[in-house]
């Protein structure tokens, strides 16, 4: 896990084109009075607007992308088993109309690795897991080293006052 020190500057270049190195996605979202980011083996953000306190792995509401709008070569990319794909969450300050991701207030990242099995063509929510379990369309990636349980504290209670969030993913293929 980082911290808002880390390089701001690794949300540049995210039309993630093949000839552009890393294969990235960006998802922006917004926190939510419920996120309670207690879930211990999954990290979600939905398009729907509205969460209940039952929705404890979903750390973002009104996403404006899904798995399904992701670029056919980052979904093919995820599908590699031996791809690492990481979750950076770069959170602003409540009340901000969008984070800036150069400055976050907070950062946290999350690391899982990719599965043949991923569809990504889910039009609603994306997750990732701790699990290897891939039967569904909403998984972006598996084997993870943390879930919302593990984001970091300060960044869980901004998103909880309903601060923006960007979710940048990023594709690193097997060597």
């Amino acid at each position: 896990m980082s911290d808002a020190d880390s390089e701001p500057d690794q949300f540049d270049d995210a039309d993630g084109g093949p000839d552009d190195g890393p294969l990235v996605e960006v998802v922006r979202a917004v926190g939510h009075e419920h996120v309670t980011a207690e879930h211990a083996s999954t990290v979600e953000l939905t398009t729907d607007d509205w969460l209940t306190p039952a929705g404890d792995c979903i750390v973002g509401v009104e996403a404006d992308r899904t798995p399904r709008d992701f670029s056919a070569a980052f979904r093919e990319a995820c599908r590699d088993a031996d791809a690492t794909i990481t979750a950076t969450f770069a959170v602003g300050e409540p009340g901000a109309a969008d984070v800036d991701v150069d400055a976050p207030a907070y950062l946290d990242e999350i690391a899982g690795r990719g599965d043949p099995d991923l569809r990504l063509l889910d039009d609603r929510s994306m997750v990732g897991r701790t699990s290897e379990y891939t039967d569904d369309e909403r998984t972006i990636f598996v084997d993870a080293d943390g879930a919302a349980a593990d984001l970091d504290g300060d960044l869980v209670a901004a998103l909880a006052a309903g601060a923006p969030v960007a979710l940048r993913l990023e594709v690193e293929p097997a060597p």
